[in-house]
Protein backbone atom coordinates (compact mmCIF):
# COMPACT_ATOMS: atom_id res chain seq x y z
CA UNK A 1 0.00 0.00 0.00
CA UNK A 2 1.34 3.41 -1.02
CA UNK A 3 0.42 6.27 1.32
CA UNK A 4 1.27 9.85 0.35
CA UNK A 5 1.65 12.54 3.03
CA UNK A 6 0.98 16.13 1.92
CA UNK A 7 0.74 19.64 3.32
CA UNK A 8 -0.02 23.04 1.87
CA UNK A 9 3.28 24.55 3.01
CA UNK A 10 6.53 23.65 4.69
CA UNK A 11 6.72 23.33 8.46
CA UNK A 12 3.23 21.93 8.94
CA UNK A 13 4.45 18.54 10.18
CA UNK A 14 4.36 16.47 7.00
CA UNK A 15 7.80 14.93 7.56
CA UNK A 16 7.07 14.40 11.27
CA UNK A 17 4.01 12.32 10.35
CA UNK A 18 5.52 10.39 7.44
CA UNK A 19 8.79 9.55 9.22
CA UNK A 20 7.07 8.33 12.39
CA UNK A 21 4.41 6.34 10.52
CA UNK A 22 7.16 4.60 8.54
CA UNK A 23 9.07 3.87 11.76
CA UNK A 24 5.88 2.63 13.49
CA UNK A 25 5.24 -0.02 10.81
CA UNK A 26 6.83 -3.45 11.22
CA UNK A 27 8.53 -3.02 7.83
CA UNK A 28 8.18 -0.14 5.41
CA UNK A 29 9.68 2.00 2.68
CA UNK A 30 10.09 5.73 3.20
CA UNK A 31 10.46 7.80 0.02
CA UNK A 32 11.43 11.47 0.28
CA UNK A 33 9.98 13.17 -2.80
CA UNK A 34 10.71 16.65 -1.45
CA UNK A 35 13.73 16.63 -3.76
CA UNK A 36 14.50 20.34 -3.45
CA UNK A 37 14.87 20.14 0.35
CA UNK A 38 14.91 16.49 1.45
CA UNK A 39 15.22 16.06 5.20
CA UNK A 40 13.82 12.63 6.07
CA UNK A 41 17.32 11.11 5.96
CA UNK A 42 18.35 13.45 8.78
CA UNK A 43 15.94 11.55 11.04
CA UNK A 44 16.57 8.02 9.80
CA UNK A 45 20.35 8.37 9.36
CA UNK A 46 20.36 5.38 6.99
CA UNK A 47 23.30 3.00 6.68
CA UNK A 48 24.77 1.13 3.68
CA UNK A 49 24.11 4.10 1.40
CA UNK A 50 24.07 3.66 -2.36
CA UNK A 51 23.85 6.55 -4.80
CA UNK A 52 22.29 6.49 -8.26
CA UNK A 53 22.73 9.29 -10.78
CA UNK A 54 19.58 10.71 -12.38
CA UNK A 55 20.01 12.13 -15.87
CA UNK A 56 17.77 13.63 -18.52
CA UNK A 57 18.20 13.91 -22.29
CA UNK A 58 18.98 17.39 -23.61
CA UNK A 59 18.95 18.25 -27.35
CA UNK A 60 22.18 19.31 -29.01
CA UNK A 61 22.34 20.84 -32.50
CA UNK A 62 24.56 19.55 -35.27
CA UNK A 63 25.25 22.86 -37.04
CA UNK A 64 26.63 21.12 -40.13
CA UNK A 65 23.25 19.43 -40.77
CA UNK A 66 20.93 22.23 -39.59
CA UNK A 67 19.53 24.28 -42.48
CA UNK A 68 17.60 26.79 -40.36
CA UNK A 69 14.08 25.53 -41.16
CA UNK A 70 12.95 26.39 -37.60
CA UNK A 71 10.49 23.48 -37.40
CA UNK A 72 11.94 22.52 -34.03
CA UNK A 73 11.71 26.13 -32.80
CA UNK A 74 8.05 26.38 -33.77
CA UNK A 75 7.28 22.99 -32.20
CA UNK A 76 8.78 23.72 -28.76
CA UNK A 77 6.07 25.13 -26.48
CA UNK A 78 8.60 25.87 -23.75
CA UNK A 79 10.75 28.21 -25.89
CA UNK A 80 13.79 26.05 -25.24
CA UNK A 81 15.04 26.52 -28.82
CA UNK A 82 15.87 29.62 -30.84
CA UNK A 83 17.50 30.23 -34.19
CA UNK A 84 19.80 33.24 -33.82
CA UNK A 85 22.42 34.50 -36.29
CA UNK A 86 22.26 31.38 -38.44
CA UNK A 87 22.70 29.11 -35.43
CA UNK A 88 20.31 26.89 -33.45
CA UNK A 89 20.53 27.67 -29.72
CA UNK A 90 19.30 25.29 -26.99
CA UNK A 91 18.32 26.68 -23.57
CA UNK A 92 18.91 23.67 -21.31
CA UNK A 93 17.29 25.27 -18.27
CA UNK A 94 13.80 25.35 -19.80
CA UNK A 95 13.98 22.14 -21.85
CA UNK A 96 11.46 19.51 -20.67
CA UNK A 97 13.20 16.61 -22.48
CA UNK A 98 10.08 15.77 -24.50
CA UNK A 99 12.26 14.81 -27.54
CA UNK A 100 9.79 16.45 -29.94
CA UNK A 101 12.48 18.51 -31.66
CA UNK A 102 14.50 15.35 -32.26
CA UNK A 103 11.52 13.60 -33.83
CA UNK A 104 10.34 16.50 -36.01
CA UNK A 105 13.70 17.70 -37.39
CA UNK A 106 13.65 16.81 -41.12
CA UNK A 107 17.44 17.15 -41.39
CA UNK A 108 18.17 14.90 -38.37
CA UNK A 109 20.30 17.76 -37.12
CA UNK A 110 19.42 17.32 -33.44
CA UNK A 111 21.28 14.86 -31.24
CA UNK A 112 20.93 14.16 -27.54
CA UNK A 113 23.30 14.44 -24.63
CA UNK A 114 22.85 13.36 -21.03
CA UNK A 115 22.65 15.90 -18.25
CA UNK A 116 22.82 14.92 -14.58
CA UNK A 117 20.15 16.70 -12.53
CA UNK A 118 20.51 14.93 -9.18
CA UNK A 119 20.87 11.64 -7.36
CA UNK A 120 18.79 9.01 -5.61
CA UNK A 121 20.20 7.80 -2.31
CA UNK A 122 19.16 4.43 -0.88
CA UNK A 123 19.87 3.07 2.58
CA UNK A 124 18.52 1.12 5.56
CA UNK A 125 17.45 2.39 8.98
CA UNK A 126 16.22 -0.43 11.21
CA UNK A 127 12.86 -1.60 9.86
CA UNK A 128 12.71 1.12 7.18
CA UNK A 129 14.19 1.20 3.70
CA UNK A 130 14.98 4.88 3.07
CA UNK A 131 14.98 6.28 -0.46
CA UNK A 132 15.83 9.96 -0.94
CA UNK A 133 15.74 12.11 -4.06
CA UNK A 134 18.19 15.03 -4.17
CA UNK A 135 17.90 17.65 -6.92
CA UNK A 136 21.06 19.49 -7.93
CA UNK A 137 21.08 23.17 -7.01
CA UNK A 138 19.88 25.38 -9.86
CA UNK A 139 17.86 22.72 -11.70
CA UNK A 140 14.40 23.83 -12.78
CA UNK A 141 12.33 20.69 -12.13
CA UNK A 142 12.56 17.66 -9.87
CA UNK A 143 9.84 15.73 -11.74
CA UNK A 144 12.28 13.32 -13.48
CA UNK A 145 13.80 12.39 -10.11
CA UNK A 146 10.36 11.79 -8.57
CA UNK A 147 9.36 9.60 -11.52
CA UNK A 148 12.50 7.54 -10.97
CA UNK A 149 11.91 7.39 -7.20
CA UNK A 150 8.44 5.93 -7.61
CA UNK A 151 9.22 3.60 -10.50
CA UNK A 152 10.60 0.78 -8.33
CA UNK A 153 7.78 0.68 -5.76
CA UNK A 154 4.76 0.06 -7.97
CA UNK A 155 4.79 -3.63 -7.07
CA UNK A 156 6.09 -3.10 -3.51
CA UNK A 157 4.42 -5.41 -0.97
CA UNK A 158 5.47 -3.44 2.13
CA UNK A 159 3.91 -0.19 3.29
CA UNK A 160 5.29 2.73 1.31
CA UNK A 161 5.17 6.23 2.80
CA UNK A 162 5.70 9.02 0.28
CA UNK A 163 6.86 12.28 1.85
CA UNK A 164 5.61 14.75 -0.77
CA UNK A 165 6.91 18.24 -1.50
CA UNK A 166 4.84 21.01 0.14
CA UNK A 167 2.19 22.88 -1.84
CA UNK A 168 0.32 21.79 -4.95
CA UNK A 169 2.76 22.22 -7.86
CA UNK A 170 3.66 19.71 -10.60
CA UNK A 171 6.12 17.84 -8.37
CA UNK A 172 3.33 17.19 -5.85
CA UNK A 173 1.02 15.89 -8.58
CA UNK A 174 3.77 13.52 -9.74
CA UNK A 175 4.27 12.32 -6.15
CA UNK A 176 0.64 11.32 -5.53
CA UNK A 177 -0.53 9.97 -8.86
CA UNK A 178 0.23 6.33 -7.94
CA UNK A 179 -0.73 6.62 -4.25
CA UNK A 180 -3.48 4.44 -2.80
CA UNK A 181 -4.31 6.87 0.00
CA UNK A 182 -3.41 10.48 0.90
CA UNK A 183 -2.85 11.98 4.35
CA UNK A 184 -3.20 15.76 4.52
CA UNK A 185 -1.42 17.41 7.46
CA UNK A 186 -2.91 20.71 8.66
CA UNK A 187 -2.30 23.37 11.30
CA UNK A 188 -5.11 24.78 13.51
CA UNK A 189 -5.17 28.30 12.05
CA UNK A 190 -6.98 30.30 9.36
CA UNK A 191 -3.82 30.14 7.25
CA UNK A 192 -3.72 26.41 7.92
CA UNK A 193 -7.22 26.11 6.46
CA UNK A 194 -6.13 27.95 3.31
CA UNK A 195 -3.18 25.58 2.85
CA UNK A 196 -5.32 22.54 3.66
CA UNK A 197 -7.92 23.54 1.10
CA UNK A 198 -5.20 23.90 -1.55
CA UNK A 199 -4.00 20.30 -1.25
CA UNK A 200 -7.54 19.04 -0.62
CA UNK A 201 -8.63 20.36 -4.02
CA UNK A 202 -5.57 18.79 -5.65
CA UNK A 203 -6.19 15.35 -4.14
CA UNK A 204 -9.87 15.55 -5.10
CA UNK A 205 -8.82 16.32 -8.67
CA UNK A 206 -6.89 13.05 -8.71
CA UNK A 207 -9.84 11.25 -7.08
CA UNK A 208 -7.68 9.85 -4.30
CA UNK A 209 -9.16 8.74 -0.96
CA UNK A 210 -7.92 10.97 1.83
CA UNK A 211 -7.95 11.84 5.49
CA UNK A 212 -6.54 14.66 7.60
CA UNK A 213 -4.10 14.72 10.52
CA UNK A 214 -4.45 17.87 12.62
CA UNK A 215 -1.07 18.89 14.02
CA UNK A 216 -0.08 21.36 16.78
CA UNK A 217 -3.58 21.26 18.29
CA UNK A 218 -4.45 23.45 21.28
CA UNK A 219 -7.45 23.36 23.59
CA UNK A 220 -9.26 26.09 21.73
CA UNK A 221 -11.08 26.75 18.47
CA UNK A 222 -9.60 24.83 15.54
CA UNK A 223 -10.52 26.27 12.11
CA UNK A 224 -8.93 23.29 10.32
CA UNK A 225 -11.13 20.88 12.25
CA UNK A 226 -14.19 22.97 11.39
CA UNK A 227 -13.18 22.86 7.71
CA UNK A 228 -12.98 19.05 7.84
CA UNK A 229 -16.38 18.78 9.50
CA UNK A 230 -17.96 21.15 7.00
CA UNK A 231 -16.55 19.22 4.04
CA UNK A 232 -17.12 15.78 5.62
CA UNK A 233 -13.42 14.94 5.57
CA UNK A 234 -12.26 12.11 7.81
CA UNK A 235 -10.03 13.29 10.67
CA UNK A 236 -7.51 10.49 11.15
CA UNK A 237 -5.99 11.88 14.30
CA UNK A 238 -4.85 14.90 16.28
CA UNK A 239 -1.33 15.68 17.46
CA UNK A 240 -1.23 18.12 20.36
CA UNK A 241 1.08 21.12 20.51
CA UNK A 242 3.84 19.39 22.47
CA UNK A 243 7.15 20.99 23.46
CA UNK A 244 8.83 17.63 24.03
CA UNK A 245 7.77 16.32 20.61
CA UNK A 246 8.85 19.59 18.99
CA UNK A 247 12.26 19.37 20.64
CA UNK A 248 12.75 15.79 19.44
CA UNK A 249 11.77 16.81 15.93
CA UNK A 250 14.15 19.79 15.96
CA UNK A 251 16.98 17.51 17.08
CA UNK A 252 16.34 15.05 14.26
CA UNK A 253 15.01 12.30 16.54
CA UNK A 254 12.28 9.87 15.54
CA UNK A 255 9.70 10.09 18.32
CA UNK A 256 8.48 6.51 17.84
CA UNK A 257 12.00 5.22 18.53
CA UNK A 258 12.60 7.57 21.45
CA UNK A 259 9.58 7.58 23.80
CA UNK A 260 6.86 4.95 24.50
CA UNK A 261 4.00 7.46 24.55
CA UNK A 262 4.77 8.51 20.97
CA UNK A 263 4.95 4.87 19.95
CA UNK A 264 1.31 4.55 21.02
CA UNK A 265 0.34 7.81 19.31
CA UNK A 266 1.75 6.96 15.90
CA UNK A 267 0.92 3.24 16.01
CA UNK A 268 -2.71 4.15 16.70
CA UNK A 269 -2.58 6.67 13.87
CA UNK A 270 -1.06 4.05 11.56
CA UNK A 271 -3.81 1.58 12.49
CA UNK A 272 -6.46 4.20 11.68
CA UNK A 273 -4.82 5.07 8.35
CA UNK A 274 -4.61 1.42 7.31
CA UNK A 275 -8.23 0.80 8.32
CA UNK A 276 -9.46 3.83 6.38
CA UNK A 277 -7.33 3.04 3.34
CA UNK A 278 -8.61 -0.53 3.17
CA UNK A 279 -12.19 0.69 3.64
CA UNK A 280 -11.84 3.23 0.82
CA UNK A 281 -10.21 0.66 -1.44
CA UNK A 282 -13.00 -1.83 -0.80
CA UNK A 283 -15.66 0.87 -1.42
CA UNK A 284 -14.16 1.71 -4.82
CA UNK A 285 -13.98 -1.89 -6.08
Amino acid sequence: MKIAVLSGKGGTGKTLVSVNLAAAASASVYIDCDVEEPNGHLFFKPQDLRNERVTIKIPQADHKLCNGCRICVDFCKFNALAYIKDKLIVFNEVCHSCRGCLLFCPQKAILEKEKEIGIIQRGISGNVRVVTGILNTGEASGVPIIKRLLLDIRQESQFVFIDCPPGSACIVMESIKDADYCILVAEPTIFGVHNLNMVYELVKLFQKPLGVVLNKCLEEENPAEEFCQKNQIKILGKISFDLELGTMNSNGQIAVRTHPKYQDLFRNLLHTVIKEAHHETASNT
